[in-house]
């Protein structure tokens, strides 16, 4: 499963911090690793254009790609990059299972 996470310009996203996500994807989303090709992670601010901060403004979006499948999305606001991630783990991985098992059952 290759991970690739980008940030925009208002997430301090080093080298260090983009390892430590791809860990936790990687981590996260081991269960389906053999089904899954790519996972892209976009960490944003939805707020710091217009110079405000509020709880609930740092957004995770997930693209997992499986394998002979269409690609699911998952979207998560939470007050801390950390935790939009982890959230956006939580539903990438329930959204994969119930993807993977509807279509099993429809064979």
């Amino acid at each position: 499963m290759q991970v690739k996470v980008n940030t925009d310009n208002n997430i301090n996203g080093t080298e260090d911090f983009k390892t430590k996500a791809r860990d936790a994807v990687e981590n996260g989303l081991r269960r389906y690793s053999d089904r899954i090709t790519r996972v892209e992670v976009h960490l944003s601010d939805e707020n710091a254009e217009r110079g405000t901060s509020a709880a609930g403004d740092k957004r995770c979006l997930l693209e997992a790609r499986i394998s002979g499948m269409q690609p699911i999305a998952v979207t998560e606001n939470a007050a801390h990059v950390e935790q939009a991630l982890n959230g956006a783990i939580d539903k990438a991985l329930r959204t994969i299972g119930k993807t993977i098992d509807k279509a099993r059952n429809h064979r």
